[in-house]
């Protein structure tokens, strides 16, 4: 008979997304996760497969709460020029205050490029973002925040890039008025 989980994979998946957000893939070792999570190498196999299993729940939660709350911050300003303004000032003063937390996403997409899985799963997050994005911009537009010049899709595509470039700015210690001052020029493309 097989012993009962003497563990919370949820705090488990939890706790190892904050040391692959802060080391990498690569970087965390089996005894550093184990010591972590207060486990034996076993019950994380028994539970995840494997340090590769572990990573991708860490990624998949991740992942889908930056598209949940990039949903809910467009959605929070009177407009969306407020709205993206306020979500990359947070970005850009979350990652001045501790630029070693580091985007799973970015570092994901660089660091393990040749692991199909978490190529994916960057793939899944990224057309997830798009469509939060292009959604949040038809409307703008419907309500004449926008004019006609670009398409919201391509605008999307823009700010995806732009907010994935924020966050490696923020890793590479760039100061809150560098940052805020390429978020400014960057929401005048909305104009």
């Amino acid at each position: 008979m097989a012993r009962p989980r003497e563990f919370d994979t949820d705090v488990a998946v939890e706790q190892a997304m904050g040391l692959f957000r802060r080391l990498g893939y690569q970087a965390t070792a089996m005894p550093r996760l184990t010591a972590l999570l207060g486990i034996g190498s076993g019950s994380l196999y028994a539970a995840f497969g494997s340090k590769d299993g572990l990573y991708a729940r860490a990624l998949e939660r991740y992942c889908d709460g930056l598209v949940a709350s990039l949903d809910r911050d467009v959605r929070a300003g009177t407009d969306i020029r407020t709205a993206l303004r306020g979500l990359l000032v947070t970005m850009a003063t979350t990652d001045v205050a501790d630029p070693e937390l580091g985007c799973l996403l970015v570092s994901a997409a660089t660091e393990r490029a040749a692991h199909a899985g978490t190529v994916e799963r960057v793939r899944l997050t990224v057309t997830a973002m798009e469509s939060v994005l292009a959604e949040a911009l038809h409307r703008a537009r419907a309500r004449g925040e926008l004019s006609g010049e670009h398409s919201p899709v391509e605008l999307a595509r823009f700010l995806i890039t732009f907010i994935q470039g924020i966050r490696v700015m923020g890793q590479a210690r760039a100061d809150r008025a560098f940052l805020e001052s390429a978020i400014s020029a960057a929401l005048r493309v909305l104009d």
